[in-house]
């Protein structure tokens, strides 16, 4: 669903000192299911590595879960299974799906974990060689997207598709899952950014804060602008790094399921609030959706704030609103 781009090419972490006045800032990066997964903490290497060493396990275990390009994923089995019988989901999988769900409910059907039969069809997980879809087969796929066609049993906590063909991505809000998951792992008095493909949580202890810088959507070497956070989560979505290309026409890979073609309004949606995972959907939706959905979730969750890049790749001309709700 969502573009995935290192946008912040300015994290400043105050670090802790050792004795005679050397900062320390321990910094350990792999990289996971085709994106670089980062954790940069205010500690000596020494004492760094044993939450080192559990990023790298909460990375793997999201993989086990949700890794769509794992045919042995619990994702992947539920995409196999769910048309037959309903798929019997572990607990972690089926709090992630209540929180897509939620999701889809509060951005009025626009964050759909529903869409990937249009993904399919636009090419965006493999190399495209066909035409651009016509309205007849987009219309026809459009049949199999809607999360209002997919039976939720909570009691059992299992997953059934009422119409063949249907499958689930959970792109746009399972690296947010990851990081807050992370995030739940670290004492409060940490000071550490937790980073999966450009979904970062910030976590400052009483007193610190850090600084991030918002990439230009048209100019990769230049901050639009730098934002002090404390103890939050931001999330970009954009479509110019990822992207098909028909009849010399860039279209972004994020979809929009009401019309079953590719969001452009926007050229990048950056969104600032206190949970990883929040952030991670709300890009997504607001960059399909755009102002109207800003102001909602700017008013049904304190300390969010979002920002709506529009302009021009004919002059580098770029314009953004702010939207901020209250604390």
């Amino acid at each position: 669903m969502k573009s995935r781009f290192i946008v912040f090419l300015v994290i400043v972490l105050a670090a802790t000192s050792l004795p005679g006045g050397t900062e320390v800032k321990s910094i350990d990066s792999f990289r996971t299911m085709g994106t670089v997964a980062r954790l940069t903490v205010a500690l000596e290497q020494g004492k760094a590595e044993k939450l080192f060493k559990a990023y790298r396990q909460e990375c793997r275990k999201y993989m086990s879960i949700a890794n769509l390009y794992d045919v042995q994923s619990e994702l992947s089995r539920l995409n196999c299974n769910a048309n037959n019988a309903p798929f019997k989901c572990s607990p972690e999988l089926y709090k992630l799906l209540q929180a897509c769900r939620k999701a889809w409910s509060v951005s009025e059907g626009a964050f759909d974990i529903s869409a990937k039969p249009l993904m399919d069809l636009w090419g965006f997980y493999r190399k495209h060689t066909g035409s651009m879809p016509g309205d007849k087969e987009i219309k026809n796929v459009l049949q199999k997207v809607g999360l209002e066609k997919v039976v939720f049993n909570d009691k059992a906590q299992t997953v059934y598709f009422t119409v063949p063909g249907m499958a689930l991505d959970l792109g746009g809000i399972a690296k947010g899952w990851t990081v807050d998951n992370m995030a739940n792992l670290l004492d409060k008095n940490t000071n550490a950014i937790i980073d999966s493909g450009g979904n970062l949580r910030i976590i400052n202890p009483p007193g610190k804060t850090s600084v991030i810088g918002i990439r230009d959507p048209l100019q990769a070497d230049k901050i639009e602008r730098k934002i002090l956070v404390q103890n939050g989560s931001c999330s970009t979505s954009g479509g110019y790094e990822r992207f098909v290309v028909y009849n010399n026409r860039r279209y972004a890979h994020i979809m929009d399921p009401a019309t079953g073609y590719p969001a452009g309004k926007h050229l990048a949606v950056t969104v600032i609030t206190p949970l990883a995972l929040d952030a991670d959907w709300m890009s997504t939706a607001v960059f399909i959706r755009g102002k109207s959905l800003a102001e909602k979730i700017t008013r049904m969750y304190p300390g969010t704030t979002v920002y709506i890049y529009s302009g021009s790749a004919v002059d580098n001309s770029v314009s953004v609103e702010v939207f901020t709700g209250r604390k």
